[in-house]
This record gives C-alpha cells, sequence and structure tokens, in this order.
C-alpha cells in the first residue's frame, strides 16, 4: 500500500473538516482490560489522510466516548503540527564571556600540565 501524498500545514482543526478528512476504524482492543472491554469494538482508529497522522485509542468500554477522545487528540496533534516556531536570533558572546571561558581554560590546561610523571633525579 502505497503511502498518502502528505499535504504541509496548516491543516483544518474544526470538527466538521476533520470528519470529512479522516477515515474512521471501529475494532477490538487487545491488551489488559479483561472480557467486558475484548468483546466489543470498541477501540477506534482515526487515520487523517492530508497530514497522514494516526490516532488510536482504547481507554474507555464505550465507542462514543472513545471516538470523542480520539478527536481531541487529533485536534491536538494538528495544532502541534500547525504551529510555527519562532525564528532564532543569533546572538553573540560578550567579551567579559569570552575571556572568562578562556581564563578557566587555561586554569584546566594549568592544572593538568601539573599531573604529569613525577620524576627521581637522584
Amino acid at each position: 500500500m502505497k503511502p498518502a501524498a502528505r499535504r504541509p500545514p496548516p491543516y483544518h482543526t474544526d470538527r466538521s473538516t476533520l470528519e470529512r478528512e479522516i477515515s474512521f476504524e471501529s475494532f477490538r482492543a487487545s491488551g489488559a482490560g479483561g472480557q467486558h472491554l475484548h468483546k466489543t469494538e470498541s477501540a477506534v482508529r482515526l487515520v487523517h489522510h492530508p497530514s497522514g497522522v494516526t490516532v488510536t485509542v482504547s481507554d474507555t468500554r464505550s465507542q462514543h466516548q472513545n471516538r470523542e477522545i480520539a478527536f481531541e487528540r487529533l485536534t491536538a496533534r494538528l495544532r502541534k503540527l500547525n504551529a510555527v516556531p519562532k525564528p532564532r536570533k543569533k546572538t553573540r558572546p560578550t567579551l567579559g564571556a569570552k575571556k572568562r571561558r578562556l581564563e578557566g581554560k587555561r586554569q584546566t590546561g594549568a592544572t593538568k600540565r601539573l599531573r604529569g610523571r613525577v620524576r627521581n633525579d637522584d
């Protein structure tokens, strides 16, 4: 199966648009939870095709609750993908900071030079 072509952000996060852009699948949950959880198809998987994000929820025994939780998680992930990071500003260390760093390096070098082998000249 070929992966779907992904559209770049921003992705829509409103519920009505999301319901048109996703595929919904329900299945039997696996893992801990016992017989009550495993005898119903209460687990939910939502696939958002434009972004390729997949959300799987099997928290409760109710498929409706799992569906709501899945939509909340999907919108949270899409908001995270939509976030634009602030551009970084280049900064330079101050002259005093440079001097302190170099002085520290000199001190360390001097300490290491003193760790040399001790000679016994008799």
